[in-house]
């Protein structure tokens, strides 16, 4: 072909999450770069993620991960945010009960601070951001939400976190009661992908 094959842009995904970085593959499959994963490149330590946003982590993990492989980065957070608890746990949504917390500790502490509200006002939202970072030119970000009401007790099988407290009224199901392949079509991380496909489109032209 004339002018030979177009070089493809080696993006880092910060995560070793294997599931993961096949979403953010086929997300980005289009575009004209190469998915690494952050196991290629050792043992780098865990950047601490102490921003106040889900944005700030994002940026944080971007930066830092991008600095010390020295690629472009795509770094993400996300988490559960409820209004009744003005948008708690958010940020700490995998600590929510503490730091050795597991899934059925938060799930059950997100019950119990919910125990007074009505159904009505359990509205609710699952929200992801993307930070992408290469040299030193300005970050790219994009978010994405899944809006729902967080139920009174636990349903479905699925999932993982508090996917079976998370209920999406269009469907008449909790995010633990839907196939993996529905999910990822409706929800935030989903959502941010494509998001941040389109503005990275207009960064490769």
């Amino acid at each position: 072909m004339e002018g030979g094959p177009r070089a493809l842009k080696e993006i880092v995904i910060a995560s070793k999450n294997t599931g993961k970085i096949a979403e953010i593959a086929a997300a980005l499959k289009h575009l004209p770069v190469k998915v690494l994963s952050l196991a290629e490149f050792g043992e780098i330590p865990e950047a601490v993620e102490d921003g106040a946003t889900f944005l700030e982590n994002a940026l944080i993990k971007a930066r830092y991960y991008a600095a010390r492989t020295g690629k472009a980065c795509l770094a993400d957070d996300s988490g559960l945010e409820v209004d009744a608890l003005q948008g708690a746990p958010g940020v700490y949504s995998a600590r929510y009960a503490g730091e050795n917390a597991i899934d059925a500790d938060n799930n059950r502490k997100l019950l119990a601070a919910l125990s007074h509200v009505q159904p009505a006002e359990r509205t609710a939202r699952f929200r992801c951001v993307l930070a992408f970072v290469d040299d030193q030119k300005p970050a790219i970000t994009a978010d994405g939400t899944c809006e729902g009401v967080i139920l009174e007790e636990l349903r479905g099988a699925g999932g993982f976190g508090y996917d079976p407290l998370f209920y999406i009224p269009d469907l008449d199901r909790t995010l633990a009661e839907i196939a993996l392949a529905e999910k990822n079509a409706i929800s935030h991380r989903g959502a941010a992908l494509r998001n941040m496909a389109v503005r990275l489109q207009e960064y490769f032209r």
